[in-house]
């Protein structure tokens, strides 16, 4: 008697979209099913394990390099593979969501590489999900064209040799996605995004002279990557192209991860391709794990904490040495502010922050580093330009003068920086814009000149809750409370509400978002991501 046909994967509780039935292909969806089955179980072994370390982290308030890794750290014989052509010179690279929009003006940005995200700058709605692919499809066959309803501005593809190079990020490993199940149990959103545009891909892209190449989000250990490199191997060999074609980039964007830069990058040294520097989710995971570790550990106000803060700067120093010992490219953070149409002196003193951030990252060692808005590619090129010259990197600069000791890593303390009454009103009027947007399916949204993603969130919320519980008192002598928090939350909802006009204001989800803010910012039971129960909420 022959075994019965496996289950296949079920859409569940989703609208029909148009053209889904390309993405959504019998083949592409036996392959899913199939990532899931293989890989589920260990992606939720390895999140308990974060709930293990966590729980250690609060015991101890500590974190150090792993002694059972040592060796791995020790061995000097190792690199990761060679960088492909196509992402040999990566000195400018511009981030966004995957919309029609965004995808053909990132494209024609002039950076080197686009990140396109369905992560953070994403709010995973069957249709961001879905139609995302289908755009990233339709830009590699040429057949991408948009037309803003509002404007009639109409946008089209440069020229082939023009076009960033496009490194796709899927969703961290803690987001599921619902509308895909099997057996009733939905799939990974990471398994989701990954599988579904490496198997409609990875054939064209080779075939265009580049490859399926990733952005790994909120990576914690090198297990985490151990399984990615599995699943890499495995969808290869699925789809009968060589081992070592998809190349991923890793985001060290938690502190955990951070005293593992070296183990990461050698569990996925067939197919590393670099490492970056994140920033507001570095300073979420580090509030998230040390949350309860007393005054020591309090941030001050987000945009207090510059990456020339001490701990920062130990992170940014030990991850270009890293790179480049190993032969993996350093790329920098994030420059996130949006040009103003209107105000020629707030872009004039932004700029001037954005050249002075790219040429330190330049003058570190970086090889590459992000912005979030087309204007910003000149005043970035030009930074690393000034270093780079014809150049295609700087992974020759080894960076051997950089010690970085364990505590380095975790020295919140020595920023003079403290808390203050105008950060939390800051983190309130942030946290309640992006949720009320996120929550109408927008995961990238301008805020006060600044372009915002979900880590934002995280760590306005994070510090609310990290104040509170570790009773800051503010410069003007009130406490961090529960009760101050709701009271400037009201006091925000009634200025929004004023500021749109009550026909808009009820039209949005705002009281929404100022409830799901303060319900993740005061429960003393604190999420580990905002985003599990605003997923909830997401229609």
């Amino acid at each position: 008697m022959s075994a019965p046909a496996p289950s296949t994967l079920a859409i569940v509780d989703a609208e029909p979209l148009p053209r889904q039935e390309e993405v959504l292909t019998d083949a592409a969806l036996a392959f899913v099913a199939e990532l899931h089955r293989q890989f589920t179980p260990r992606r939720n072994e390895l999140l308990a394990r974060r709930t293990e370390r966590r729980a250690e982290i609060a015991r101890t308030s500590t974190l150090d390099f792993l002694p059972e890794t040592a060796a791995v750290r020790a061995d000097e014989s190792w690199k990761v593979a060679p960088a492909p052509a196509a992402l040999n010179d990566r000195r400018v690279e511009i981030t966004g969501p995957t919309d029609r929009k965004m995808t053909i003006n990132a494209l024609n940005s002039g950076a080197r590489i686009w990140l396109a995200d369905f992560e953070d700058a994403s709010a995973p709605t069957w249709e961001n999900v879905i139609l995302g692919q289908l755009n990233l499809t339709d830009a590699y066959e040429r057949r991408i064209d948009f037309t803003d309803p509002k404007s009639g501005k109409s946008y089209a593809l440069k020229p082939a040799d023009e076009l960033a190079t496009v490194v796709t990020r899927p969703r961290g490993w803690h987001l599921d996605e619902r509308h895909l199940q099997l057996d009733g149990t939905p799939v990974p959103g990471a398994l989701v995004d990954f599988g579904l545009y490496f198997f409609h891909n990875a054939q064209r892209l080779i075939d265009l002279g580049k490859g399926p190449y990733f952005y790994l989000p909120k990576t914690e250990s090198h297990l985490e990557a151990r399984l990615w490199n599995d699943i890499f191997v495995f969808a290869q060999d699925y789809v009968g192209i060589p081992r070592g074609t998809i190349r991923a980039t890793v985001l060290i964007e938690t502190i955990t991860a951070a005293f593992e830069m070296e183990e990461i990058l050698y569990e996925l040294r067939e197919h590393a391709s670099g490492l970056n520097a994140g920033r507001w989710d570095y300073l979420f995971s580090i509030v998230k794990n040390f949350r309860d570790g007393g005054a020591k550990f309090v941030l001050p106000d987000r945009n207090a904490v510059t990456m020339t803060a001490p701990f920062m700067r130990a992170y940014t120093e030990l991850l270009v040495r890293t790179c480049h010992k190993r032969g993996a490219h350093a790329i920098g953070g994030m420059a996130a502010f949006i040009p103003s149409r209107r105000d020629a002196e707030v872009n004039k003193v932004a700029f001037e922050k954005v050249k002075a951030d790219k040429d330190r990252e330049a003058n570190d060692g970086f090889d590459g580093s992000w912005v979030a808005h087309p204007d910003l590619v000149p005043i970035a090129m030009a930074s690393f330009d000034a270093v780079l010259g014809e150049k295609p990197n700087q992974k020759d600069r080894l960076r051997e003068d950089v010690s970085v000791a364990a505590g380095d890593l975790i020295a919140i303390d020595t920023l003079d920086a403290k808390p203050t009454y105008e950060g939390l009103r800051n983190a309130v009027a942030v946290g309640i814009r992006y949720i009320e947007a996120w929550l109408r399916g927008l995961g990238a949204v301008a805020i006060f000149n600044l372009m915002e993603d979900a880590a934002t969130a995280e760590i306005s919320r994070s510090q609310i809750w990290q104040w509170i519980n570790a009773d800051v008192v503010f410069e003007n002598g009130e406490h961090a409370t529960a009760e101050l928090a709701r009271k400037v939350a009201a006091e925000e909802l009634d200025a929004i509400r004023e500021e749109i006009g009550e026909e808009t204001f009820t039209a949005g989800k705002w009281q929404q978002a100022h409830d799901l803010l303060l319900q993740v910012s005061l429960d003393q039971d604190y999420a580990d991501f905002l985003t599990l129960p605003a997923y909830e909420q997401l229609r």
